[in-house]
């Protein structure tokens, strides 16, 4: 069968699907993940086949004002960019479409034109439920009836920032006008699954959601059965006690500010001596930039979070669902330092489990704000107790039992496998 995933937004939005599509070339499938180009030689890394979405995410931040409006228009623009790429991406010979997150509001109506199934794949719990409120609106419960009418409502906000490029898109694809609201009534009667890349370990299934909403398990990014770390790294880790891990992946500290990346660089590293333990500083889009020749810090860029993280001592990190899943496999404990969107909630999970002090230690914008460290010193408080208190270990570690348990991308190979389209 001839399989086109499709995903769109940042490393962690992406990284996910190639150990997926791994899978599916294992068991026989020819596999195609299309996303922006940046993330070209990702994919081909997998064994999989790069096609090209026009819409990158990062570039349409570029020059940003932050207004709310701003944001809201330069959104937009990257659904209306995305639709005709997802559109010419299947055209180029597919079977089955499985779809993100980002990309299922555009791609359900490629699929119904071309007359090719589809399957949703998703990275957050985001269908309505009692249980929590919705993963992008903070971690406040609203009630049982409250939650859910929140995620009702979340659907209905999709529904708008889509709204333009739907139209736009079922134009060109030759095909009538629908309604939202229609069209999710439509794919209900179809009955396909929505599969979650989740670990119930993390989050259990809600008890409200009806049959066909899974939560399957994590999709691992691919890692090489050869690859290792580089050798200045190995040499790091084997100079002295387990290092605690900082990064805080597609997050960008400087915005109009440019001393943030300096200010964050500064509090992080204060944060680590202050705790008492050597670190391992991940640049990534915030810019960290550890000292030079600094004995006790090491600055690293992109390396396999699989390879490295079992190495740690603790793992901070800005709750992202891929990186708090990856500590948790590591059975590391975690002091999340949240930013945006779902990362709160995932946050929470950690504090939940007992896997990370709570509650968060300091906001993000502090770290890249505060220039008379308070905010370090509030940092390093929390890095002690992580390290220091086996009960923060001990939690991650019983997690981590339950995950290697699960097979995520198995539960998708047996919903491919089982046809039906």
């Amino acid at each position: 069968m001839k399989i086109l995933l499709t995903a769109a937004g940042s490393y962690g939005d992406i990284a996910p699907y190639t150990g997926l599509g791994a899978r599916l070339r294992e068991a026989g499938h020819t596999v195609a993940l299309a996303t922006d180009d940046s993330y070209t030689q990702l994919v081909r890394a997998a064994g999989l086949e790069f096609r090209a979405l026009p819409a990158d995410p990062r570039r349409e931040a570029d020059g940003a004002d932050g207004g709310k409006r701003d944001l809201l228009r330069r959104a937009a623009a990257f659904v209306r960019a995305l639709g005709p790429g997802v559109a010419e991406a299947a055209a180029q010979g597919t079977d089955l479409l499985l779809l993100s997150a980002t990309t299922a509001p555009l791609g359900r109506h490629v699929a119904e034109a071309m007359d090719i199934p589809s399957v949703d794949l998703h990275l957050q719990p985001n269908a309505p439920t009692g249980d929590f409120p919705p993963v992008v609106a903070g971690t406040r419960s609203l009630g049982r009836w409250g939650n859910r009418a929140a995620g009702r409502l979340s659907l209905r906000v999709v529904d708008r920032l889509y709204a333009d490029g739907v139209r736009e898109l079922r134009a060109q694809l030759g095909l009538p006008y629908a309604a939202p609201r229609a069209v999710r009534r439509l794919r209900g009667r179809h009955s396909r699954p929505v599969l979650h890349g989740v670990s119930p370990a993390l989050v259990p299934r809600p008890a409200d959601w009806g049959p066909g909403l899974e939560l399957v398990g994590n999709w691992w990014p691919y890692t090489a059965p050869d690859a290792v770390l580089p050798p200045l790294l190995e040499d790091f880790l084997a100079s002295g006690p387990p290092p605690v891990f900082v990064g805080f992946g597609s997050m960008a500290a400087a915005g109009r500010d440019d001393g943030a990346a300096e200010r964050l660089t500064a509090n992080v590293v204060g944060a680590l001596r202050r705790a008492g333990v050597r670190g391992v500083v991940q640049s990534g889009w915030a810019g960290l930039n550890g000292p030079e020749g600094g004995g006790d810090v090491l600055t690293v860029g992109e390396v396999p979070h699989a390879l490295l993280f079992p190495r740690t001592a603790a793992v901070v990190h800005h709750a992202g669902a891929g990186t708090t899943a990856a500590g948790l496999r590591a059975g590391v404990p975690a002091v999340p330092v949240p930013v945006a969107a779902d990362q709160p909630f995932w946050a929470a999970r950690l504090a939940a489990v007992g896997a990370a002090p709570g509650p968060v230690p300091v906001p993000f914008r502090e770290l890249a704000a505060d220039g008379t460290g308070a905010a370090a010193e509030r940092l390093a408080d929390a890095i002690g107790r992580a390290v220091r208190d086996p009960s923060y270990r001990e939690a991650a570690a019983a997690v981590a039992r339950r995950m290697a348990a699960e097979d995520g991308a198995g539960e998708v190979l047996k919903v491919v496998g089982g046809g039906g389209w």
